[in-house]
């Protein structure tokens, strides 16, 4: 019987010929990242050594990964001191692929690693976050965990007990409309399957439209498939991936390729024909909320966030900048602008798209997810919609509990609706 690409990473990673589905596995992790909560971790992996009355010591310090981009800057003190632990356990332990708050190197985790080139395909990554799951756009097998497993991991180094999960094969053919994006795509997914129909599963991505899809796209694909419930997304690895791999990220050497056996089991087949579909939006309080955007338009808008790990890449920002360049946002209107990472910063803004997006009205802020959260910069107050390019919508995610609301959609239907201050369609808008 033949595997799955998730299936054949276990089998590789927990030194087994074979694994199948609902089989209880350990297994070796090739990559394990935190962001800020890693001062969570730290404190139970000195207890773990503690009770085994042994010198306080890392697996191996070259497979961890840290990266600050929740409260960035720190924003108050309890931050602070959490974030200068994790500096002092960094050193302690000589952790180099560390990513401070850096104008250079810094950035949101999960651009942070596939532009470094620290996730290839085949490789077993666990984050503290529930989308690392954006890495499967590498053709890795990315999965968030807690705290505890982390401390576990970086003394063993291993998954110590995880079942195998089984695996949805989505297949997606067909152009996309001028303007739509792998984004309105995920999100229309994630209506059908439903926030939990993916749950304890694997989503691997097929078809015409994917082979043609961009890297930037498969990132946001694989990113928001946890909001479907799935462990995991993953899109085998093409030229595409070596491609990035290659100039992007400057990888050298050979790049593994996991491909699924053409016998491969999956525990069912969704086939998705893109050529009809057309702008998302996903409306409060859950992300599988979605509708077309002629159901939702003309919903007034207070602020419109556009960035994030999900769309805060150069082609999200140059989406947005063809919109609004000579424009000006609507009275009333607040925008906020999140690149991915200062490389992306950087990129977005020798091209000028920063530019153009700051004298139509947009406030660029450093990278960093504070604002998605809910935790720092960008907090809504009682009563205020936001339109967000982020990944979830639940109650209270930016803010004030129950008495905001959030959408989600694509970076160009978040522009075009900050120029009237309503949810617009982006047609008849653009130049």
């Amino acid at each position: 019987m033949g595997m799955t690409v998730v299936e054949k990473i276990l089998s590789r990673a927990s030194g087994q010929d074979v694994v199948t589905p609902g089989e209880q596995v350990r297994f070796a992790v090739d990559l394990a990242m935190s962001h800020e909560n890693a001062s969570g971790a730290i404190p139970q992996h000195a207890e773990i050594h503690r009770v085994a009355d042994c010198p306080v010591k890392l697996w191996d310090p070259s497979r961890i990964a840290i990266i600050f981009d929740h409260r960035v800057p720190a924003p108050n003190v309890d931050t602070a001191n959490n974030q200068k632990m994790i500096r002092n356990f960094v050193a302690q332990h000589g952790i180099s692929k560390f990513h401070d708050i850096d104008g250079v190197r810094g950035g949101i985790c999960h651009q942070v690693l596939p532009e470094n080139g620290y996730v290839l395909p085949g490789m077993v990554v666990v984050g503290t976050d529930s989308h690392t799951t954006t890495h499967g756009a590498l053709g890795a097998f990315a999965f968030g965990t807690g705290v505890t497993e982390m401390a576990t991991i970086w003394t063993f180094g291993k998954v110590l007990n995880m079942d195998v999960p089984a695996t949805i094969k989505v297949v997606i053919n067909g152009e996309f409309r001028p303007g739509v994006t792998a984004k309105d795509l995920i999100l229309h997914l994630i209506g059908l399957l439903t926030a939990d129909g993916a749950t304890n599963r694997v989503i691997e991505f097929h078809g015409s439209t994917i082979a043609a899809m961009s890297m930037s796209g498969r990132l946001t694909l694989c990113n928001m498939a946890v909001e479907a419930g799935a462990t995991s997304g993953i899109i085998p690895a093409d030229d595409t991936t070596e491609k990035y791999l290659r100039t992007v990220a400057c990888v050298s050497g050979m790049i593994p390729r996991v491909t699924p056996d053409v016998d491969a089991v999956y525990e069912r087949e969704v086939v998705v024909d893109v050529s009809g579909l057309d702008y998302q939006v996903a409306c409060p309080h859950t992300v599988d909320n979605v509708k077309p955007i002629s159901a939702v338009a003309g919903t007034a808008v207070n602020q419109i966030v556009l960035g994030s790990c999900t769309n805060g890449r150069q082609e999200d920002i140059a989406a947005a900048s063809a919109i609004l360049k000579g424009r000006r946002l609507a009275s009333g209107v607040r925008m906020l602008v999140f690149p991915a990472s200062w490389r992306v910063w950087s990129e977005a803004n020798q091209e000028g798209h920063l530019e153009a997006l700051r004298a139509a009205g947009a406030t660029i802020m450093n990278p960093g997810c504070g604002c998605c959260v809910g935790a720092h910069e960008g907090i809504l107050a009682e009563g205020e919609t936001a339109l967000s390019t982020t990944n979830r919508n639940f109650v209270g995610r930016m803010g004030s509990g129950a008495k905001a609301f959030i959408y989600l959609c694509a970076p160009r239907v978040a522009a075009a609706s900050a120029l009237t201050g309503r949810i617009t369609k982006p047609e008849g808008i653009q130049a």
